[in-house]
């Protein structure tokens, strides 16, 4: 089980970044802050102060079309917003 499934990059959490040291992750609905801190200090070697987590819950889409009104869902996920030691950084594009 990937406890980190993806970074959030977006004009908020880039600035975040830069100003106060923190990045927003999507991450598995199950894990804990402990397990969170750990997965990133040991991906990135970076030392964790503090982590935020927040649950969004999917949300009812609508949509009309020739055949009828189609209904579906948005997933729900977890998102944890990570504040790192200061001086600290993490840089998602070196990988590209």
């Amino acid at each position: 089980m990937s406890i980190l499934k993806k970074p959030l990059i977006t004009e908020k959490m880039t600035k975040a970044g830069e100003k106060l040291g923190q990045y927003g992750f999507v991450v598995d609905i199950k894990s804990n802050k402990i397990q969170i801190k750990q997965a990133i200090e040991k991906m990135y070697n970076v030392t964790v102060e503090d982590v935020n987590t927040m649950r969004y819950s999917g949300k009812r889409k609508t949509r009309y079309s020739k055949t009828g009104v189609q209904v579906g869902s948005t997933g729900s996920f977890k998102k944890a917003v990570v504040t790192l030691k200061k001086g600290e950084a993490i840089d998602f594009y070196s990988n590209i």
